[in-house]
């Protein structure tokens, strides 16, 4: 019953995360699917708005760290966990339910159907917005993510907390 609690919990922080960041799309433009990237780089109205490659790589790693240290108490001060098998195991399910979630009903659903996300100038690519398929190997890119984030997590747990 707690994988169910902790999921529900972590999946609406997410959203809200997700929610609040997506107020100003530019600031997702990586998320977005590579057609799309290039069509709003060319567009004038983007030029100077467009985050830097190093900013997308800064706020994956700051999103990283901080989902480790989120992952790291819940595993060891809410669970209960003291071995890596423990913390790795129930790390990784968390982190794929919440992985499915995003993929699913954060990309598929609201996503590829919100014309909030639509840049102006790109309202022609709607099959690009409806790519599924990029949203499903985000899922299988950050499954992997989840076996280093995880393993971190269960080394941290059986050595240092």
């Amino acid at each position: 019953m707690i994988i169910v609690i902790e999921s529900i919990v972590l999946c609406a922080m997410f959203t809200i995360m997700v929610y609040a960041i997506s107020r100003e799309p530019i600031k997702t433009l990586y998320n977005y699917p590579p057609k799309i990237q290039e069509r709003v780089k060319s567009l004038n109205e983007y030029k100077d708005k467009i985050p830097t490659q190093e900013n997308k790589i800064m706020a994956k790693v700051f999103a990283s760290i901080l989902f480790l240290i989120i992952i790291c108490v819940v595993l060891r001060y809410i669970n209960g966990y003291k071995t890596f098998i423990e913390a790795f195991g129930y790390g990784f399910l968390l982190w794929s339910v919440v992985n499915l979630y995003d993929a699913v009903v954060l990309d598929i659903i609201w996503f590829c159907h919100d014309k909030h996300f639509v840049f102006k100038g790109t309202e022609d690519m709607g099959k690009e917005y409806h790519n599924y398929w990029f949203h499903i190997k985000g899922f299988f890119i950050g499954e992997l993510l989840a076996l280093v984030i995880c393993g971190l997590a269960g080394v941290i747990i059986q050595f240092i907390l």
